[in-house]
């Protein structure tokens, strides 16, 4: 009787999943055998599946190591499969397709010339990138002698190189751009109109705010004493409105507020008590400045939140007064030269298109409050890298009565990155396991990346990727691209460019591919059309989005869309990081019908990458601009 009610029960499962093979996105046999049944009875199936992929040399076993640095290397385990049913992950009626690739690298370039300190994507697909003026020669010379102009911080020598490029994320090329002062730990800002605005740095540049336009052949346009406090490892963030609030730098407590579009205006400081008051202090009484490059986020109701050491403060951000204070984040310090970075989680809208969302921050890694004076300026033997943290902090910033989440990561990390995803997960990568932010103060790479869930329960968050091989601790950086690839540059923990030592000066650059660029999830991924697709948003107004997506199908329960500022990133904190997950009014004939965030206050004005996402995969992104 058993046997003979397997077989009635599957029977019609199996004539269900024949007669809509046709209709399936899936071509490889092995994916047709039980789409139907998962979509429909929620069953799901382990298929053993493994293919090379085009451009990739070799296939990689799931524990192998990576060798060839010059070709794709990928790894996918075994099984592959999918899951029917409910999921909150994407705010849909359906689950995300579920996929054990690990990811792939891939070099892009071999030798960019500058290492990365501080990296933006621009909205005409090229990145800038662009390091110290100040440490002698990069690897790229951009002038013949004598025909070299004088370097910056000593009128007596010559500067024949480059310390600033334009990287080209389609063909790899590398072209030289022109300082007029030195940018050295400066920040930075996409404005409204899509220039990039650099403020701060080093020596003459420290008060100078730096303009490129995303124009062929642009050079950097430089003003110098514009700010009213030296900012040498400050943050920016975007208001409202367009302008942007600098906050911080070495010994600096105070902050101003930026016009986006002159360099012309009235200075005005705001003094900020809290800066000084999250300055750790020795034994002896000597400051540990674990509160600089502080993670500040501009929030849905205009207020701005401040994030320094192991504390953090919502402000009235032009008049300066303080809204609350949020509970300590326990553990160590976050923040430079501890060195960890943190996140808002993508801001759902809901029904009403209105400004009332829910607010996470994300806050990961790091390390104790002592650990930069127990590395830094130490002579060997008596140098201790301190072992990193290992825990993220969540926490519901628009609660008042919220609490510190705390959870465990796979690693240790310090001087890590995290990428918020076009699916709405979050990448952590890069960094180191030991020590801090400083010249040879870290030690023991972590090569892993790891994915972050957000939707997952706490303790199934978590997944480790393919490792690479090449080492991103201090000054590093990285960009997510329009198709949904991670660019990542940089690494220098010396004084001067040095090679042949245990950790290079890096001046490779790869391309990593996230586990929803699966080759066997191809099928899944919507293409957005760019003609029908509307470029110019407008707040509250609703805008449409044309796709192709082969599917029976198409609607709200299996899309999403999203709407990703891209960051300016330096010393593992993306600037300006954001993700709006939008409201989707209507889908017919393969033409979403969205609406635009509310206001400024949920995304400021300029240019973002939108993106269709198909149940865990996205499109790739196109470029729109919102306006007042």
């Amino acid at each position: 009787m058993y046997i003979l009610f397997k077989c009635l029960f599957f029977l019609p499962l199996l004539l269900i999943s024949s007669s809509n093979a046709s209709k399936r996105p899936f071509t490889d046999t092995q994916d047709n055998r039980d789409i139907s049944v998962t979509e429909k009875f929620g069953i799901g199936f382990s298929l053993f599946h493994g293919s090379r992929d085009k451009d990739s040399e070799s296939d990689s076993k799931p524990d192998s190591k990576l060798e060839d640095r010059g070709s794709d290397t990928w790894y996918h385990k075994a099984s592959f499969g999918f899951f029917g049913g409910s999921n909150s992950d994407s705010g849909s009626d359906k689950s995300d397709f579920e996929t054990n690739y690990l990811g792939s690298w891939k070099l892009d370039n071999p030798n960019a010339g500058v290492e990365a300190m501080q990296l933006q994507l621009m909205p005409n697909n090229k990145v800038i990138w662009f390091d110290t003026t100040a440490l002698g020669p990069s690897a790229l010379q951009m002038f013949q002698p004598p025909n070299c102009p004088k370097s910056l911080e000593n009128p007596a020598a010559e500067d024949c190189f480059s310390h600033a490029v334009e990287y080209d994320i389609e063909t790899a090329k590398v072209r030289p751009l022109k300082l007029g002062s030195d940018p050295w730990c400066s920040s930075g800002v996409l404005a409204p109109n899509g220039d990039l605005v650099v403020t701060g740095g080093y020596n003459k540049g420290i008060r100078a705010v730096r303009i490129i336009s995303p124009t062929p052949n642009s050079e950097f346009k430089e003003t110098i004493n514009v700010t009213a406090s030296d900012r040498w490892y400050p943050s920016n963030a975007v208001l409202d409105d367009g302008s942007f609030i600098i906050i911080g730098g070495r010994n600096v407590f105070d902050y101003e507020i930026l016009p986006p579009d002159t360099m012309k205006f009235q200075q005005k400081l705001i003094g900020l008590q809290f800066l000084s008051e999250t300055t750790d202090k020795t034994a002896d009484g000597h400051p540990i400045e674990n509160n600089l490059y502080p993670f500040i986020f501009l929030l849905p109701d205009g207020n701005t939140l401040i994030f320094a050491n192991n504390r953090s403060i919502i402000i009235e951000p032009r008049t300066g007064k303080l809204i609350r204070e949020l509970p300590v984040l326990p553990g160590g310090a976050r923040n430079y030269p501890a060195t960890g970075s943190a996140v808002l989680l993508p801001l759902e809208l809901g029904p009403d298109n209105s400004e009332n969302v829910e607010v996470q921050m994300l806050v990961c890694g790091g390390n104790s409050h002592e650990a930069f004076i127990l590395v830094d300026n130490v002579k060997e033997p008596h140098r201790f890298y301190a072992p990193a943290l290992q825990d993220c902090g969540r926490i519901s910033v628009t609660k008042e009565d919220a609490k510190w989440e705390i959870e465990k990561m796979p690693s240790p990390r310090v001087l890590g990155d995290m990428f918020i995803l076009p699916n709405g997960q979050v990448l952590i990568i890069n960094g180191a396991k030991r020590g801090t932010a400083g010249w040879e103060d870290a030690d023991d790479a972590n090569l892993t990346p790891v994915l972050y869930n957000p939707k997952k329960p706490s303790g199934n968050r978590f997944k480790e990727l393919a490792p690479t091989t090449i080492p991103r601790m201090y000054h590093a950086a990285g960009a997510v691209l329009p198709d949904g690839k991670i660019l990542l540059a940089g690494s220098n923990p010396h004084s001067r460019y040095i090679f042949n030592v245990k950790y290079n000066t890096e001046l490779r650059v790869e391309k990593f591919d996230p586990p929803y660029l699966d080759p066997a999830l191809s099928n899944q991924r919507p293409v957005i059309i760019e003609e029908g697709t509307d470029k110019k948003l407008k707040y509250g107004e609703n805008f449409y989005v044309h796709i192709k997506l082969d599917v029976p199908v198409l609607d709200a329960s299996i899309l999403k869309v999203t709407m990703y500022a891209p960051p300016f990133t330096t010393h593992a904190f993306s600037m300006n990081q954001r993700q709006i997950v939008l409201k989707i009014e209507e889908i017919a004939n393969n033409l979403i019908k969205t609406v635009a965030p509310p206001s400024g206050k949920i995304a400021p004005p300029g240019y973002y990458l939108i993106f269709v996402v198909h149940r865990g995969v996205p499109s790739k992104g196109s470029w729109v601009q919102i306006i007042s």
